[in-house]
């Protein structure tokens, strides 16, 4: 299930990658339903569980507006806007999954999946960047409202 999950992962990045950059470039087509069903056929024998690939496509794209808001704030030299386009929806996926996925994800396994994925897909420094986000929401956004505390 693990594997499947790591390629569901990277079905939901491709996913929003795509949509992300037709969106981007005014494309009157763009249809997030549509190109995630696409990329879903591909491995339509290799992930089971579709519905957590579309929970987190779906997720994200439901909460980038907060999730870009939390996320700025952490990385301040970094406007949302000017994080590659990878890193970017690598970074809402995992804090997505920091936020809303805590009671099936553990967040040391959404932190280490983000990583691989920034290995995978992103610049060279990508995963330190990713992993040094990650670590810093967890401890300011998860683990202190976890332990009583609201700090954001």
């Amino acid at each position: 299930m693990a594997s499947n999950r790591h390629l569901g992962r990277i079905v939901a990045l491709q996913t929003l990658y795509e949509y992300e950059f037709r969106i981007e470039s005014k494309d009157p087509t763009a249809d997030v339903e549509e190109i995630l069903v696409r990329n879903l056929d591909r491995y339509e024998t290799a992930i089971d569980d579709k519905g957590f690939v579309g929970t987190l496509v779906n997720g994200v794209l439901a909460d980038q507006a907060d999730l870009d808001a939390k996320i700025q704030p952490i990385a301040p030299d970094w406007p949302i806007d000017q994080i590659a386009r990878i890193d970017r929806n690598i970074l809402r996926i995992g804090l997505y999954e920091l936020l809303h996925q805590a009671d099936v994800i553990p967040p040391k396994v959404a932190i280490n999946e983000a990583v691989e994925l920034a290995k995978a897909f992103g610049s060279d420094n990508s995963s330190k960047f990713i992993n040094g986000v990650l670590g810093t929401a967890y401890r300011t956004l998860v683990e202190d409202t976890t332990n009583g505390s609201t700090t954001v």
